[in-house]
């Protein structure tokens, strides 16, 4: 084992025997600290990454389940180890991977992401803006962003830096991974900037009006959020460009050859014509059948059908490891972050930070309740999780403040859900797509996540707080 292997195998074990031999908080029982400084540590081995993360995951629920951490039998303990993979959305996730694979084997994907070349690709910027309005003009309609933007956009933009010789690994910086992170800020912006682009959005409203008795129209979200949506819809592909830089910046007469490769490619083949069809069925079952058919649901049926037409084999599917991959270790992760609302941590720490605030200015209150409730979005592989565990809590809290503008409160902590989708790797299921690309390595998901996470962060309570206590007021 070499030493930066030690060490980073050395530090998670640290991380969990330094909280472990810290006092246990008052108010908080026992076992749920106990749970926490596991947890942490996984995060922390997440984050170092001595061995892969699926095992990581594995272990981390191994731990849980042996010591008892969760639940009081061991048939309590192994139906919560195991949660994780009866989670909708991470077979969605699966399918998504599928129906990338689907896109590669029928030459779909080349053939579109050839034609996005062909009219935007000159500059490798022209590009990213053509994956924001891919997500833009989707966003209003589809509920599920793990469906519009790893279901449907990423299965076509992954062809587009393989054209340009960008593949995960050595040569993601050329292209790939700008246009994979500017696929993942987009989704985030996407996700707050429609009522509709975001199924956590909608709960949270349900939420809301069960807590706090008031009722928010699409019309009053969009107005409410569109300064600052708008601003960064149009701005994200350029930030990233500066931020995360591709390699291949300009890409002269990419149109000419993109065409030429077309001309190469011949007539759209039946198995093309069969797969966009397939995706369009999903895509229409995601947009207007969500009232009686899940999106999971529409995405397995519609997996079924590729593999009995021959889109993809069965044993396409049985090969396609990063799938798989990708499967345990979100599986894992929803059942750990699961861990902390069941042992009731998540609980104790909202109140004992609600109850820390109180004597406070109504306007710091208002910026420390949504800047907690944002960043505790490292502790949740799941947006809906985030918004079912904790937003009652806060909104309760809250309440119990004079003078409080609780409409302004709640707007704000529920555009929050949206635009943290991008903090981790776990974060969302689009998270989960985008790191697992491969485009995009450990450290710089990290960085990235911090760096637009504080950037999203500080615009939302420097423009939004100011913005909506004038738009509230005024309609």
């Amino acid at each position: 084992m070499n030493r930066k292997l030690l060490i980073n195998t050395l530090i998670p074990l640290a991380v969990w025997i330094l909280l472990l031999m810290v006092p246990v908080p008052q108010g908080l029982a026992p076992i749920a600290w106990y749970y926490f400084a596991l947890f942490a540590a996984v995060i922390v081995g997440l984050i170092l990454e001595p061995v892969p993360g699926s095992i990581i995951g594995l272990l981390g629920i191994s731990l849980a389940a042996a010591l008892q951490l969760i639940g009081n039998k061991p048939s309590e303990t192994t139906k919560w180890a195991l949660s994780g993979f009866s989670n909708s959305t991470i077979w969605l996730i699966f399918v998504a991977y599928m129906f990338g694979l689907g896109y590669e084997k029928t030459g779909l994907g080349k053939r579109i992401a050839l034609n996005l070349v062909k009219l935007l690709g000159k500059k490798t910027l022209g590009l990213g803006y053509a994956v924001a309005l891919s997500d833009g003009c989707l966003g209003p309609f589809m509920p599920s962003n793990t469906a519009r933007s790893g279901g449907t956009i990423y299965p076509i933009i992954k062809n587009i830096p393989e054209i340009f010789g960008s593949y995960p690994g050595e040569t993601a910086r050329k292209m790939g991974s700008y246009l994979m992170w500017t696929g993942l800020a987009t989704c985030a912006v996407t996700s707050s900037l429609f009522l509709t682009a975001n199924a956590p959005n909608l709960l949270g409203l349900e939420l809301v009006s069960k807590t706090l008795k008031i009722s928010i129209s699409w019309r009053e979200w969009f107005l409410g959020f569109a300064p600052l949506g708008i601003l960064l819809f149009l701005t994200v592909p350029l930030i990233t460009y500066l931020v995360y830089p591709p390699e291949i910046k300009s890409s002269a007469g990419a149109d000419t050859w993109a065409a030429d490769e077309l001309t190469k490619m011949g007539k759209v083949t039946g198995k093309e014509l069969l797969m966009a069809a397939l995706a369009l069925f999903a895509l229409l079952l995601w947009i207007f059948a969500g009232a009686w058919m899940d999106a999971t649901l529409v995405a397995i049926m519609v997996l079924v059908i590729m593999v009995l037409t021959g889109v993809i084999t069965w044993k396409d599917l049985l090969g396609y490891q990063q799938a798989w991959n990708m499967l345990i270790w979100f599986g894992t992760l929803v059942a750990l972050a699961d861990g902390l609302k069941i042992s009731g941590f998540l609980k104790w720490f909202a109140g004992t930070t609600s109850g820390m605030m109180k004597g406070l200015p109504i306007i710091w209150i208002v910026v420390l309740m949504v800047g907690i409730y944002y960043l505790v979005h490292y502790m949740f592989a799941s947006l809906t999780a985030h918004a079912t565990a904790l937003l009652p809590v806060f909104l309760t809290a809250v309440i119990a403040v004079p003078t409080m503008p609780l409409k302004l409160v709640a707007m704000l902590l529920c555009y929050t859900s949206g635009l943290s989708c991008m903090l981790t790797p776990y974060a969302s299921g689009p998270s989960a797509i985008y790191y697992g690309s491969g485009y995009i390595d450990r450290k710089d998901f990290w960085r990235l996540g911090a760096i637009f996470g504080v950037l999203f962060l500080g615009l939302l309570l420097c423009v939004e707080v100011p913005y909506l206590n004038w738009f509230l007021s005024h309609s």
